[in-house]
């Protein structure tokens, strides 16, 4: 069983920064994809970032630009530095770890709060 435990998250700002981090432990095999998703009240949950195993990163349309989403293979940990922060931005920010075995895990979650 993989755990991710998510930091970072508070209350910011409009046009402040957060850095956000995930520290993967427990039954790590290989990890290939990391990523960060969000969800908003009443809204699905949404890919914000993801960076590979090799470090190709993608972002969703509304945080190019501002986020930006790095990894410590030694550490087994991501980042998510977010800038320029927004009202729309707030929300429940998810950790996902994708390993080369199949396995797919999630953290509980970090929520950010953006006031205006």
């Amino acid at each position: 069983q993989v755990q991710l435990v998510e930091s970072g998250g508070g209350l910011v700002q409009a046009g402040g920064s957060l850095k956000l981090s995930c520290v993967a432990s427990g039954s790590i095999f290989s990890i290939n994809t990391m990523a960060w998703y969000r969800q908003a009240p009443g809204k699905q949950r949404d890919l914000v970032a993801l960076i590979t195993s090799s470090g190709f990163t993608n972002y969703g349309d509304a945080v190019k630009g501002r986020f930006t989403i790095s990894r410590d293979n030694a550490k087994n940990t991501v980042y998510l530095q977010m800038n320029s922060l927004k009202s729309e931005d707030t929300a429940v920010y998810y950790c996902n770890v994708a390993q080369r075995n199949g396995v797919d895990s999630w953290g509980k979650g970090t929520l950010v709060t953006v006031s205006s």
